[in-house]
């Protein structure tokens, strides 16, 4: 016992020990649904409602989109920070879905049974963090969006950032560098909300809960299933990019390299 440790603390060999080499346990089902359900809530409140203060403090839109820009890195940053140790921070079902396949393949991920609950928990976070946004700022709860996002350059710009972001994540587990997470994935958003068309929804959830509010930050609903769909295959081309890109070597006995 060291000096550290309160008295009639049980000793070390009490302890039941984990077999060498085990996984370590992971956190209930529940708070990781829970996680999820939050995270993208929170993040869903930061777009829409950082776009709704930007819009009644000025008429300039590119003010506008960088007040929007720079508090959805700031808010996504803190989220992943906080939350990715529960459940790892997807807040996106592209995500999940591009986890759950690389460990189809052999890969660490979520199983299926995780998958059906990351998702919904991920699009009524979603929903409830435009809600919650509007009520914030004395917009009406529920109001569609009546802003149209069907131009095929905006499509365009949806794969491209849903691609980057695929990449950019599986690119950081690959490396072993998922630790710079929060600053790496929060900078590639803001920096694709400017270098891309459609100012880098990529996520299938957000999408559907902008369409939510008739705000800055919104998407018409006849708008939602072209960007998801285009966000889905962005998700295919980043996998294929990173198992390009990341591809193991093997050593001269042929067998894969370490």
């Amino acid at each position: 016992m060291t000096a550290t440790e309160p008295v009639g603390a049980p000793i070390a060999a009490d302890v039941p020990q984990p077999a060498p080499g085990a996984a370590p346990p992971r956190t209930p089902l529940i708070a990781r649904a829970a996680a999820e359900l939050v995270g993208t809530a929170a993040l869903v409140a930061v777009v829409v409602g950082s776009g709704i203060q930007a819009t009644e403090l000025t008429d300039d839109v590119a003010l506008q989109l960088l007040a929007n820009s720079t508090a959805t890195v700031f808010g996504l940053g803190v989220l992943i920070a906080l939350l990715g140790p529960v459940s790892g921070a997807h807040f996106n079902p592209a995500v999940t879905l591009a986890e759950w396949w690389t460990a189809r393949r052999g890969g660490a991920g979520v199983n299926a049974r995780e998958l059906a609950v990351y998702v919904p928990s991920q699009i009524v976070g979603a929903i409830a963090g435009a809600i919650l946004a509007d009520a914030m700022f004395g917009e009406p709860l529920v109001k569609w969006s009546t802003h149209d996002r069907s131009a095929g350059n905006l499509l365009l710009g949806e794969v491209v950032a849903t691609a980057g972001l695929i990449l950019l994540i599986f690119g950081l587990a690959k490396s072993d560098r998922l630790r710079f997470a929060p600053v790496a994935v929060a900078s590639y958003i803001g920096a694709a909300y400017w270098f891309t068309s459609s100012t880098s929804f990529a996520n299938p959830a957000v999408t559907i809960g902008r369409a939510f509010t008739d705000t800055f930050a919104g998407i018409a609903p006849s708008s939602v299933a072209g960007f998801i769909a285009m966000q889905l295959i962005g998700a295919v081309v980043g996998l294929a990019l990173v198992a390009v890109i990341f591809m193991r070597g093997k050593t001269d006995s042929g067998t894969p390299a370490a």
